[in-house]
């Protein structure tokens, strides 16, 4: 158990709880020695006991289920990334934490995709790509020019365009479930995320296979190799981390020399 961990918790509640207005639920604020929400106040509006809520702003209980720490961003007004920081603190999950791109957000990666000269494209939690660039879309003719579903996963192991784009298919395509598993790891309550597997699994004997090892690895860079026009062309892959939302990748294929 780490006291730094508990404390930060507990220092973190009782400062969004400060900032908490009672007005915000009807309640007068009147004579209060401290501003905002009182504890017995949060801990009613939260349905939990008052002194299980003082203990954990004080640090002297680690026993917080997720579904309390909802409850408890639901009352004190936390904001997205308080809530995620609230649930991190806790060493908890949000199963309800929902990556949502929005409109603003997807403007500004097909404007940063369409910034950089080699193939890129940009790809959520579920590996949909939802920016891509014109050299990226030259890249993956037969896939991005086209109407199909725009999953990674879906291309890679049920369009047959992917077996005659990609040089090494067999040896990526294991790759890449390994890299999919790691990805997902948290994910076991995201219905998205089951739907896909258990679509794969169906239609893929190749993806079951792959998922049936329980093999693991990081999403890393390294030579991609792909046939265009008759030849082998090949790249190298960087992964980046999109700062505005941790759950989409932006994957930029820097050309070449067969050398290289």
């Amino acid at each position: 158990m780490s006291n730094n961990r508990d404390n930060s918790l507990g220092a973190f509640l009782k400062s969004a709880r400060e900032r908490t207005s009672p007005e915000q639920f009807g309640i007068k604020k009147g004579r209060r020695r401290t501003p905002g929400l009182r504890r017995e106040e949060v801990a009613q509006l939260s349905d939990i006991s008052t002194t299980w809520y003082t203990w954990l702003e004080q640090g002297r209980t680690t026993s917080v289920s997720a579904q309390l720490l909802a409850r408890l961003a639901q009352t004190l007004k936390l904001s997205h990334a308080e809530r995620h920081y609230l649930f991190k603190l806790a060493n908890q999950l949000d199963k309800d934490e929902i990556t949502q791109l929005s409109p603003q957000l997807e403007q500004h990666l097909l404007t940063l995709t369409e910034t950089v000269s080699a193939p890129t494209y940009v790809m959520d939690r579920h590996w949909d790509l939802v920016a891509w660039n014109d050299e990226c879309k030259k890249l993956f003719g037969g896939w991005l020019n086209t109407d199909k579903n725009k999953n990674l996963l879906r291309f890679l192991f049920l369009d047959p365009v992917a077996k005659t784009l990609i040089s090494d298919w067999q040896q990526r395509a294991e790759r890449l479930v390994a890299e999919y598993r790691a990805d997902s790891v948290d994910w076991h309550y995201d219905k998205v995320h089951l739907a896909l597997v258990d679509e794969l699994t169906a239609l893929s004997e190749d993806f079951k296979t792959a998922w049936s090892k329980q093999h693991v690895l990081p999403r890393e860079g390294g030579k991609r190799g792909f046939f265009q026009d008759g030849n082998e062309c090949f790249y190298e892959q960087f992964t980046l981390r999109v700062a505005d939302n941790l759950d989409m990748k932006m994957v930029i294929l820097r050309p070449i020399n067969e050398s290289g």
